[in-house]
C-alpha cells in the first residue's frame, strides 16, 4: 500500500514515480506468498474481533499502513492508538483489521465477519491501492459508500471516521485530483469524521518511512497516530456525552 503527499518539487516526484514502479514490480513477486498468507492473517484478524465482543471496540479497517507492514504490530498507529486509551483509563479496546494489499473491492468482501463484535468506533483506511492501479474512481466510490451502509445497517450508532486518501499524478493530474476529493465528499455525505490526509508529515519524508520509501518507520507511525487522536478523542468524548443524555 503506497500513499504519497503530491505537493514536492519535480525531482522528488520523480523519485516517488521511481519507487513506486520498484514498488509494483515487487507486488508480483510476492502475490503467491500473499496468496498463502492471506487467509491465516484474515483468520487472525477475526479472531482478534471475536475477542473483544464484550468490550467497546475502535476497529481500524484498513491495509498495509494500518496492519503496520515491517514493524512489530505493537509499533503500528492502532496499538499506539490503544496505549492513548489506556493512558486515560478508557475501557475501549483497539482492533487492528489491516490486511496488506487490500483494496476497496477486497475490503468490502471481508466487511461482514470483520464486524462480529459491537463496534463503537470503525475507522475506514482503504483506496489508495485503488489510485495506484488505476481503478475506476466510482467504483472506488461506491465500495467506499458500501462498506459505510454495511457498517451503519449493523449499527448505526457505530461511529465511523474515513482516512483520507492521497496518490502521486501517475495517473493524470485529473484522476489524482478526482480522488483526492472522494475522500470529503463521503465523509461529508455520510455526516461522518474524516481524517484529512493519514500520513500528513511522514509521506515523502525518508527519515520517517522504511528503506522501501513507502510504509511508515516507527517514528513515523507515531506521527499517524498523533495526526489522527485528537479526531477519535472528540468521537469518543461525544459518545460519552450522547450516553450520558
Amino acid at each position: 500500500m503506497i500513499l504519497i503527499l503530491i505537493q514536492y518539487p519535480m525531482r522528488t516526484l520523480l523519485r516517488f514515480s521511481y519507487l513506486l514502479f520498484i514498488f509494483c514490480a515487487s507486488c508480483g513477486n510476492v502475490a503467491t506468498k500473499k496468496a498463502d498468507s492471506g487467509e491465516k492473517e484474515e483468520n487472525s484478524i477475526e479472531n482478534k474481533v471475536e475477542a473483544q465482543a464484550e468490550s467497546k471496540v475502535i476497529l481500524f479497517f484498513g491495509n498495509s499502513l494500518t496492519a503496520g507492514m515491517g514493524l512489530d504490530p505493537n509499533e503500528a498507529f492502532p496499538a499506539l492508538i490503544q496505549e492513548k486509551v489506556d493512558s486515560l483509563e478508557l475501557s475501549y479496546k483497539v482492533v487492528n483489521a489491516g490486511l496488506s494489499g487490500e483494496t476497496t473491492a477486497s475490503g468490502k468482501n471481508r466487511i461482514g465477519w470483520v464486524l462480529n463484535a459491537d463496534i463503537e468506533v470503525f475507522v475506514l483506511e482503504l483506496g489508495a491501492n485503488d489510485g495506484l492501479r488505476g481503478i475506476p474512481l466510482e467504483e472506488t466510490r461506491s465500495n467506499l459508500q458500501e462498506i459505510i451502509d454495511v457498517v451503519h445497517q449493523k449499527n448505526p450508532n457505530t461511529a465511523i471516521i474515513l482516512a483520507g486518501m492521497q496518490i502521486p499524478p501517475n495517473m493524470g493530474q485529473d484522476y489524482t485530483s478526482e480522488f483526492k476529493e472522494i475522500f470529503p465528499e463521503l465523509a461529508k455525505e455520510n455526516n461522518i469524521d474524516l481524517i484529512p490526509f493519514l500520513l500528513e508529515d511522514v509521506a515523502g519524508n525518508p527519515e520517517l518511512n522504511q528503506p522501501d520509501g513507502i510504509h511508515p518507520t516507527a517514528e513515523g507511525q507515531k506521527i499517524i497516530a498523533n495526526n489522527i487522536w485528537p479526531i477519535i478523542a472528540s468521537v469518543l468524548k461525544n459518545k460519552k456525552e450522547l450516553a450520558i443524555e
